[in-house]
């Protein structure tokens, strides 16, 4: 019986450590996001263009990675446990049983 406590918690804490990963990254991801938008926002506002009417450029990436980092976000909170190549691997694992 202790052998089966211990894998499950186990495999919880695997899980744990995933979501736990994916959400440290997503932080990164953010920290990243905003440094660089801001950086971007920045040159394109003190290289005088925004005065002469020009297209401002950093909306494209500020779009862009805006909408991979709202997948990071819903990949780490909204959705955590729902990892494909986990699912397989329990399917598997069922199987031999």
């Amino acid at each position: 019986m202790t052998v089966t406590n211990q894998n499950a918690s186990d495999e919880r804490d695997e899980m744990l450590w995933g979501i736990a990963k994916k959400r440290a990254g997503f932080k990164s991801h953010l920290l990243s996001y905003v440094l660089v938008n801001i950086f971007l926002w920045s040159l394109w506002y003190f290289t005088g263009r925004h005065g002469r009417g020009d297209f401002p450029w950093p909306m494209w990436v500020t779009l862009g990675w805006g909408i991979g980092l709202g997948f990071s976000y819903a990949g780490a909170y909204i959705f955590p446990k729902s990892n494909s190549v986990q699912r397989e691997y329990e399917k598997l694992k069922n199987e031999q049983r």
